[in-house]
């Protein structure tokens, strides 16, 4: 049997629009399967510069740091199941810390610590008008493990070693601090897929 070239022709029509229709299907579950841009509270914490430059900071402090001090975490771990904004002002009362009793005692070790402290003190700001009652926290359990374990380390010891950590800081900030609606949807479809 011949085919004719108008047979052809409405053969691979008929494939490109079936193939065109599975890669829409395929593209749209995709995009259904990745979760949407969340907001955060401050437009600092979805800067990825203020992330590079933190990520510089730590690892510049870091490199400093003794070998009796890598073994020793300042920055108390989080319970996730816990509300988020409780979780995200907690580290916005530690973030108030650094500013007023860490940073400033850094601020000639590193070329972009002014912008950085600017960055940070914008966070702090926005969380704050966001509903964050930073000396609400201050008592806090992990406040005060942070507080006690630095008081230990005495001095610019410890001064570093903070400085060393304050990218898990800037994580714990980044992840928790979002809308609350946001927050909200995450957390249903995590529970969704589980």
């Amino acid at each position: 049997m011949k085919l004719n070239n108008a047979t052809i022709l409405s053969c691979l029509q008929t494939a490109t629009a079936a193939l065109a229709v599975l890669f829409l299907i395929g593209w749209t579950g995709q995009v259904v399967s990745h979760p949407v841009h969340q907001a955060h509270l401050s437009p600092p914490l979805n800067d990825p510069k203020t992330h590079g430059d933190i990520r510089e900071l730590s690892q510049h402090a870091q490199r400093k740091e003794l070998e009796e001090d890598t073994s020793i975490r300042l920055m108390p771990r989080v319970n996730t199941d816990q509300n988020h904004m409780e979780i995200c002002c907690l580290h916005a009362n530690i973030l108030n810390f650094y500013l007023n009793n860490i940073l400033h005692k850094y601020s000639e070790e590193h070329r972009s610590m002014h912008r950085l402290q600017t960055d940070l003190h914008r966070v702090s700001s926005d969380l704050q008008t966001q509903g964050c009652n930073v000396t609400h926290y201050h008592d806090h359990r992990h406040a005060v493990e942070f507080r006690r374990k630095l008081e230990r380390m005495e001095g610019e010891r410890g001064i570093n070693k903070a400085v060393g950590e304050i990218d898990i800081l800037f994580t714990y900030l980044h992840d928790f601090c979002k809308e609350p609606r946001a927050a909200a949807n995450a957390n249903a479809n995590g529970a969704a897929k589980n």
